[in-house]
């Protein structure tokens, strides 16, 4: 169970991963547009947000990976909080966007979904 969870959250790490590309080094390129829907106006107007919001998801990537690291060397204690910190935050992101606004369900459940199975597998895996 504990490299199941590995496995999903090393997953949610290389979506963020992509999110922070798109986020702040492609935000005004085809696939950001269409990712998120903007318009040469709203990226002209929200790239200094958006530049700042993919390192939000690059730093919980680097988080899960450095936890992945520290399990494999064998500290489990500290890369299994990492690895909790890293995907429960992107959990708790992806719950804020699926409340805050439901037209974005489909974003939310790509971005809670794997960390969400990773916490959850890797939870089990560690009790028992």
């Amino acid at each position: 169970m504990i490299i199941a969870g590995l496995v999903f959250a090393a997953l949610a790490a290389a979506v963020h991963v992509y999110i922070f590309v798109l986020e702040s080094i492609a935000w005004e390129g085809a696939a950001a547009r269409r990712t998120f829907g903007q318009t040469d106006q709203t990226v002209r107007i929200t790239k200094p947000l958006a530049f700042n919001q993919g390192f939000y998801n690059l730093f919980l990537a680097i988080a899960i990976v450095l936890g992945i690291v520290f399990i494999a060397a064998g500290s489990l204690a500290v890369g299994a909080t990492l690895v909790f910190t890293g995907a429960g935050s992107m959990v708790a992101a992806g719950l804020v966007l699926l409340l805050s606004d439901r037209s974005k369900a489909r974003a939310a459940l790509i971005q809670l979904t794997p960390p969400l199975l990773g916490v959850v597998l890797l939870a089990v895996g560690l009790a028992i």
